[in-house]
């Protein structure tokens, strides 16, 4: 069973921590999670996957920044989580997947206890400009 909104809302601050938590955010079985303002990209094309890959960081300034196709953007949500007896889930939003971006990979799916950010693995199908604090995803239990 998926939590409905206003069981979200009731759990606020004791079984599902979302901070900030705004209750405008707040949808009829999910929350939306906005895009912090950085970004991390791989160094490199090549990726090896038994050592550590080196990153740059990209600050995402007002007036947005384009993302473009064939490259993996690292992000993270705006808000903190926690949960503590219900599992999260995460979900791009509609609007976003209409412009032909991806908000993950393969880490839709957190573990009952999480506490943190989300990592976003963010990918797109053509040039988009992002803009920090965009609501870019979507949270459920």
């Amino acid at each position: 069973m998926i939590l409905t909104g206003p069981e979200i809302q009731r759990r606020i601050n004791d079984s599902i921590i979302i901070d900030p938590f705004d209750p405008e955010l707040l949808n009829p079985n999910s929350y939306n999670l906005r895009l912090h303002d950085e970004l991390l990209v791989y160094s490199n094309d090549l990726l090896d996957m038994k050592t550590p890959n080196t990153t740059e960081r990209i600050k995402i300034p007002p007036e947005g920044i384009q993302l473009s196709p064939g490259r993996l953007y690292l992000g993270r949500t705006l808000e903190y989580t926690e949960t503590q007896g219900v599992v999260p889930m995460l979900e791009g939003r509609s609007s976003i997947g209409r412009l032909g971006m991806f908000v993950h990979v393969t880490a839709g799916f957190g573990d009952v206890g999480f506490c943190g950010y989300w990592t976003l693995e963010i990918s797109t199908i053509q040039p988009i400009r992002i803009y920090p604090g965009i609501q870019i995803c979507q949270i459920f239990y």
